[in-house]
């Protein structure tokens, strides 16, 4: 319960997974799923508080559905809303190993959620800081649906804090992976000193052939031309 309302929750510190807060996605393995934004949590199995939010606000849903939606009837639910991140998924794959050691949920919104840093909620963060691995606090909204004959209940997306960044989850190696070790071991000239750049420091190779003469050759000889005083005749 969060705010006096028994469905909602706010979580603790989790990890964001599968992150479509930007524009709303469409899973393609589902047909006829609706465009919605949405985001995975990854719960530490640590944070027993958020654990036990969910799973009460998860009954509260369920019993106002049979008060006011189901007409007395309880269900069985179909799916699971919270996963265990070191067991399956509904087809029996395995989860992701970034999911050990986690409770694994999934939230959706039709209306777009801000999303805000933790040094400053009144100003929403600009789509780069928005990304699958950073740290955040999210508001959960648990409700109920009847479509006839599918009765269930869902997660529904609230609003995200981001708290930190993280480690990327795009399944791409960052620049700091892809160069570590290599920027650092230029070494810098002492300072005012003169830079004498040739073309193997700009190019890194040997300098390449161009056909041309030995620069030595065709140079004036200083002492041609120049007479002997005594003699008057040339040198």
């Amino acid at each position: 319960m969060y705010q006096n309302i028994p469905t909602k929750v706010l979580t603790g510190e989790v990890r964001l997974s599968y992150v479509h807060l930007l524009e709303p996605y469409a899973n393609p393995n589902q047909q006829g799923s609706e465009p919605k934004y949405s985001v995975t949590l990854l719960i530490p199995k640590t944070d027993a508080a958020t654990k036990a939010d969910i799973d009460a606000s998860i009954q509260a849903a369920y019993e106002d559905g049979v008060k006011n939606k189901w007409q007395g009837a309880r269900p069985q639910l179909k799916n699971a809303l919270i996963y265990d991140g070191d067991g399956f998924r509904n087809d029996g794959s395995k989860f992701g190993p970034e999911c050990a050691g986690h409770w694994v949920i999934t939230a959706g919104t039709k209306q777009k959620p801000q999303v805000v840093g933790i040094s400053n909620i009144n100003c929403e963060l600009a789509p780069q800081d928005i990304y699958s691995g950073m740290y955040a606090r999210v508001t959960l909204n648990f409700f109920t649906f009847n479509t006839g004959v599918n009765k269930g209940v869902g997660c529904g997306l609230g609003n995200v804090m981001k708290t930190r960044d993280g480690e990327p989850l795009s399944g791409g190696a960052s620049a700091a992976t892809d160069f570590e070790g290599i920027g650092q071991n230029v070494i810098a000239p002492p300072a005012g000193a003169a830079v004498n750049e040739t073309a193997t420091q700009r190019y890194g190779a040997a300098i390449p052939a161009t056909g041309m003469a030995n620069p030595i050759a065709g140079m004036i000889n200083p002492i041609a031309g120049m007479v002997n005083p005594v003699t008057g005749l040339p040198v």
